[in-house]
C-alpha cells in the first residue's frame, strides 16, 4: 500500500496533510522502507501521522516526533518516540540526539515560524549522514507575515534556500561563491510547492570525460 491509499484508509489517530505531499514524501522516503533509520517528524498534533510513517518504514524505523504540546507525549507506543521541547531549542534537540542518535531524515512539520525552521536545519543538517534526507513542509508560510515570512523577505527559508542553489553549484562560480557545508555534503535540493527537500551526499568527484572511441578518461 503507498502513503496516499494509506491516507484514504486511516481509521486510526487523524492525518492532517496536504494532499499534494503524498507523491512528494513517496518520491523522497522510498528508498527507506524497511531499513533500519531514524525518521524525526517536528510536530505531532494528532498524532496520525507518526503511525502513517511506522507503517510505511516498517518495523526497522525508529520514529521520533518532537513538539511542544505536553498533550503529545500520549501518543507514544511501541517503536513510536515522543519528546516535548522547543525545535529551536538546541539544548533539546541535542537531548533527542543523545537519546536516538542522528536522524536519517527529518520532516519539519512544526511551528511553522521561519526563525524556527532555519534554527531546526542549522542543528540537524550538518549532523546528518550522507544520503539523509532534510524535508521542510508548509512553506506556504514564508510567505506569511505572521510566521515571519514575506516575499522579499531574506530570512525566509524558502530565500534562504534560493541562496543554497548557488552554494550547491559553488565549485562553477569562478570564486564568487566560497563551497560551504551546502556544496560539499548536498547532493540535490528540490522544490515543490510548499516543500523544500535537500538530499545529503559527497559529490567528490566533479569531470566531465568523453568516453568511447580512442578518448581517454582523466
Amino acid at each position: 500500500m503507498n502513503l496516499w491509499q494509506d491516507f484514504l484508509t486511516n481509521d486510526q489517530k487523524i492525518i492532517h496533510k496536504w494532499v499534494h505531499y503524498f507523491p512528494i514524501y513517496e518520491r523522497h522516503f522510498s528508498g527507506w522502507r524497511n531499513k533500519s533509520l531514524t525518521f524525526l517528524e517536528i510536530g505531532v498534533s494528532r498524532g496520525g501521522s507518526l503511525q502513517m510513517w511506522q507503517r510505511f518504514f516498517g518495523p526497522l524505523a525508529k520514529i521520533v516526533g518532537i513538539d511542544l504540546n505536553p498533550e503529545c507525549q500520549e501518543h507514544e507506543s511501541p517503536g513510536i518516540f515522543v519528546r516535548i521541547g522547543d525545535q529551536s531549542d538546541h539544548s533539546f534537540l541535542q537531548s533527542v540526539v543523545d537519546e536516538f542518535g542522528i536522524p536519517d531524515i527529518v520532516l519539519d512539520d512544526g511551528s511553522h515560524q521561519m526563525n524556527h525552521i532555519t534554527s531546526s536545519f542549522q542543528f540537524f543538517y550538518p549532523k546528518m549522514p550522507k544520503n539523509a534526507i532534510y524535508m521542510v513542509e508548509d512553506l506556504h508560510t514564508a510567505y506569511w507575515e505572521e510566521y515571519g515570512g514575506g516575499l522579499e523577505k531574506p530570512n525566509t527559508f524558502i530565500n534562504i534556500a534560493k541562496d543554497y542553489i548557488d552554494r550547491l553549484n559553488a565549485d562553477h562560480t569562478r570564486g564568487k561563491v566560497t563551497p560551504d557545508l551546502i556544496t560539499r555534503e548536498t547532493f540535490g535540493i528540490s522544490f515543490y510547492d510548499s516543500i523544500v527537500c535537500l538530499e545529503k551526499g559527497e559529490v567528490f568527484w566533479k569531470q566531465a570525460p568523453m568516453i568511447g572511441g580512442q578518448s581517454e578518461f582523466v
